[in-house]
This record gives structure tokens, C-alpha cells and sequence, in this order.
């Protein structure tokens, strides 16, 4: 087998953040669920937009928030996901690549547009994220990059992206790629509506194809039907070799069938933004451990990361993350 000439690939939704300030009134009236992300449709996304104001727009989506932070603190990394041949998608492939990320998915002609994630934060730096997929929900199996992932230490999937049967058959599709060509596989939960909606798939998927495992505590509790943190950790030991679940102001824990890892949280100064933290805790993760990090070492860089993106405002690096990581002596 040829040594990887990729640390991680991510699939997963090629979405535009756009995002503002917001007080908790505009949230009360819309209706919107503070700290949680909804699916919207086009007339929705226009009609929360418009009630925005100045907001700022950069590349977005879940995992590639991670692999851009991963490609800071100077992994190599890929992406994969669907944009359209319009503005919106001009942005996102071109921040992805200006950052050194491989990103080569072609933008489809007409259909949806690109999607845009439309993030509103609160005084208590909470965001609620009101979700248009746009492209990006027209995922499936033949646009899975089998080089890219043969090719790749690791695969990572955005559990966002399972809301549509070709979106599932394309993860099946990857995941065995990646097995056969004896890599290995990461999925994160996303979302607790996520795994409401798709819970059984999830399960399985876990069970059967995936490696390492990402879900904070609401998510992992929602997988398993528990309202115990405990309960679930006990659940999820042995269905995954690695179980990374993050507990917020709590730190994290990882789990292995042999043993538990607790990591403290990295402290901040002051909390801006919270959006992309659990996107960037995976960038540290998953660089320490396609670098043969010892996993206490994995999880202080995820630490050290997510806490980099609360600290300001936005889900992508202010500063090098390889610098950071280098000033902790992690790298």
C-alpha cells in the first residue's frame, strides 16, 4: 500500500457563511431556536437575509471549516462538495484554495444555487445558524474523487450532508473506497436534529464503516436515547476505534474501547463567537492523529484550535494555527 500523499479529504456542504450580530429579539420573533442550526428553503434564506443587516461573507460548511483549519496548521488536506457556477461559489473555492486546500470539485451548470449558511450571533456569542443547501444537497456517489480518497490517511464526512438518499449512497460509496484502499474513516454528528432525523442511518453507519467518531454531548446523548453523558460514552465505547466527544466550557473526552482520555479546555480570554468550534476542535484532532500524536496530544491541539476560533469572530483561523501549536509545543 502507498504512503498517503494527503493527511485528510473532506466531504461534506460547500456552503457560504454569511454572518452578522443579532440581538435576541430577532431571534424571538422569527421563531429561531438560539445555539441550533434549521434547514430553510429559498424564499426563508431570502426573507432571514434580508432581516440581517451588514453581515460579512466568507466559505463555510462544517467540514470544510475543519479542513481549512487543518491546512493552518499545515496538513495536507482536500475537499470535496458541490457548488454552483455562480458568485457565492467563486467565494468558497476560492478561499478553500488560497488557504492550500485541494479542491477540485466542478461547479454544476444551473440547478440550485450555492448554499449559504445565514449565522445570527447573540451578546452571549451563541449562533443560530438558518441553513439553505442550495448545490450542495446534490451530492452523490459520482462525485466522489476515489484518488483523492485511495490517496488520503483519513477520509472525513459531514453528517450535515445526510439528508438525501444519493448523499447516503455517496458516504457508503466513499467509505468503502477508503477501506479498501485501508485507510481510515471520521464522521461527525453535526447536528442533535441531525441525528434525530437520521439516527438509525447513523447508528449503523458508525457501527459498520466508521473510525473515528465526532458528536458533543448533546449529539452522542441524542444517538443513543440517553440523557446521561455517561450512559452514552458506556454506548459508543467499542462501536468505533475512537469516539471523540466534546463537552463545551467541559473540554472533551476520548474514547476508545481500552481507555478514556479527558482533555481540559484551553482558556480564553474572552468568548466572541462560537461558531466553528467543534469544526475546528476536528482540524487539531485529526492533524495530531494523521501525524501519529499520542491521542491526549490530538485532543490538546483540538483544544488549542477551537479555542483560536471562539476567541474573534468568523469559523476560519485568524492566526497560524501551526504557530499556535508550535508556541504550546504540541507540534
Amino acid at each position: 500500500m502507498a504512503a498517503p500523499t494527503i493527511d485528510v479529504v473532506g466531504i461534506g456542504n460547500a456552503i457560504v457563511d454569511v454572518q452578522t450580530r443579532t440581538d435576541e429579539a430577532l431571534l424571538v420573533d422569527q421563531g429561531l431556536v438560539k445555539g441550533t442550526m434549521a434547514l430553510v428553503d429559498a424564499p426563508r434564506a431570502e426573507a432571514l437575509y434580508a432581516l440581517m443587516g451588514s453581515a460579512a461573507e466568507t466559505s463555510g460548511g462544517s467540514v470544510a471549516n475543519s479542513i481549512a483549519g487543518l491546512a493552518s496548521l499545515g496538513g495536507k488536506a482536500a475537499f470535496i462538495g458541490k457548488v454552483s457556477d455562480d458568485e457565492l461559489g467563486e467565494i468558497f473555492a476560492h478561499d478553500l484554495r488560497a488557504m492550500g486546500v485541494r479542491y477540485e470539485t466542478p461547479p454544476m451548470q444551473g440547478g440550485p444555487r450555492t448554499g449559504r449558511c445565514l449565522i445570527m450571533v447573540t451578546p452571549d456569542a451563541q449562533r443560530t445558524m438558518n441553513t439553505f443547501l442550495g448545490a450542495s444537497v446534490e451530492f452523490e456517489p459520482r462525485d466522489i474523487d476515489r484518488d483523492l480518497i485511495e490517496g488520503a490517511h483519513l477520509t472525513y464526512l459531514e453528517g450535515y450532508l445526510f439528508d438525501r438518499p444519493t448523499a447516503k449512497a455517496a458516504f457508503r460509496a466513499a467509505a468503502e473506497i477508503a477501506h479498501r484502499a485501508g485507510r481510515k474513516l471520521a464522521l461527525s454528528l453535526s447536528d442533535p436534529f441531525c441525528v434525530e432525523r437520521h439516527r438509525a442511518d447513523f447508528r449503523d453507519l458508525v457501527h459498520r464503516h466508521i473510525d473515528v467518531l465526532f458528536a458533543n454531548e448533546i449529539e452522542i446523548c441524542s444517538l443513543f436515547e440517553t440523557k446521561e453523558f455517561d450512559q452514552a460514552m458506556g454506548a459508543v465505547r467499542g462501536e468505533c476505534e475512537i469516539a471523540v466527544l466534546t463537552r463545551s466550557a467541559k473540554g472533551s473526552v476520548i474514547v476508545t474501547p481500552g481507555e478514556t482520555v479527558s482533555v481540559a479546555p484551553e482558556k480564553v480570554r474572552a468568548v466572541v463567537d462560537t461558531t466553528g468550534a467543534g469544526d475546528l476542535y476536528a482540524s487539531g484532532f485529526l492533524y495530531g492523529l494523521t501525524h501519529g500524536s499520542p491521542l491526549a496530544t490530538c485532543g490538546r491541539l483540538g483544544s488549542l484550535c477551537a479555542a483560536e476560533i471562539i476567541a474573534h469572530f468568523g469559523a476560519r483561523p485568524e492566526t497560524s494555527l501551526k504557530q499556535l501549536a508550535a508556541k504550546a509545543g504540541l507540534v
